[in-house]
């Protein structure tokens, strides 16, 4: 298919993530226009004026037609540290073909640490992580980080040099190494991993390939698209039903009767003057928040 110029120069780089990695575009199929033509299929002959490209693909998107978006796919080359790729892959939508250390020599570069760049265990969120340990300790990490680095690539050289199976050879190698892969992947599944891994939950690491691949390709690869992502999915939220009624009751200034119904649900408590809320109500109070509403309850 015919690229416009500003594809065509997206083919031309290579974007540096991480330490060692990268992201670069293969191959494209399909760009906004395709989603249109795909979407206005079901109205048959005659029909093509029903809506203008960019307000039918809001459409599409926010009502969650989801099959034209399908219509499109693109082909990336990735660099990634073991640990990130094995969060990758649990996107089993796409289409993947790695580099093989059963038949390669594993690549020699593995994901180094800065100094100040070491996460400490989130005390509310078992997998997540907050704030950063001292530079002066972390420097003591990086450092036995590169030793244990260098011992293992040693371990791993010498079993090849001594003919032993490069498939038996690689087990002790660590989480950091890089690997590459070939991965491909349609629009409509590559927005729900983009939602996902570009979230401020998601572990660093993979959210700044997540970043990279959404701000600098797919922003200019479909970008009608990505602007209805931006506003409908990535910055947006969503209410439940429960949260939907607790709003009511707050903008119509029943705070009394908010708290009693947000306790009967088990969602907050009163221990000590002072009141222990749910994960779930620290979330919805995060949605207060970005309303510009307060919680009752702090």
């Amino acid at each position: 298919m015919k690229t416009s110029s500003t594809i065509a120069n997206l083919f031309n780089n290579s974007f540096p993530v991480l330490d060692d990695g990268f992201v670069r575009l293969v191959d494209v199929m399909g760009d906004d226009s395709s989603i249109v033509q795909a979407a206005r299929v079901s109205y048959g002959e005659g029909t093509k004026k029903v809506s203008e490209d960019k307000a039918l693909i809001r459409y599409l998107l926010r009502h969650r037609h989801t099959t034209p978006f399908e219509m499109c796919e693109i082909k990336l080359h990735v660099r990634v540290p073991m640990d990130c790729w094995r969060q990758w892959i649990r996107h089993r939508t796409a289409n993947v073909n790695e580099y093989s250390t059963r038949y390669s020599i594993a690549i020699d570069a593995a994901q180094t640490t800065e100094p100040d760049k070491w996460r400490i265990q989130a005390q509310g969120n078992r997998q997540g992580s907050e704030g950063y340990l001292p530079t002066e300790v972390g420097r003591q990490l990086s450092q036995r980080e590169a030793e244990l680095h260098d011992s293992c690539r040693k371990v791993y050289t010498d079993r090849i040099d001594a003919g032993i199976a490069r498939e038996q050879a690689r087990k002790d190698l660590p989480l950091s190494t890089y690997t590459e892969a070939y991965w491909k992947i349609d629009l409509h599944n590559l927005l729900h991993f983009l939602a996902l891994r570009m979230d401020s939950h998601a572990q660093n690491e993979i959210r700044q390939y997540a970043n990279i691949i959404g701000n600098e390709i797919v922003s200019k690869w479909v970008p009608l698209t990505w602007a209805a992502f931006l506003d409908y999915r990535l910055n947006s939220i969503s209410l439940s039903e429960s949260e939907i009624g607790f709003i009511a009751l707050l903008n119509s200034g029943k705070h009394g009767v908010l708290l009693e119904s947000m306790q009967e649900r088990g969602w907050i408590k009163k221990v000590d003057n002072s009141w222990k809320v749910t994960r779930e109500a620290d979330e919805f109070a995060s949605k207060l928040m970005t309303l510009g509403l307060t919680p009752p309850w702090q």
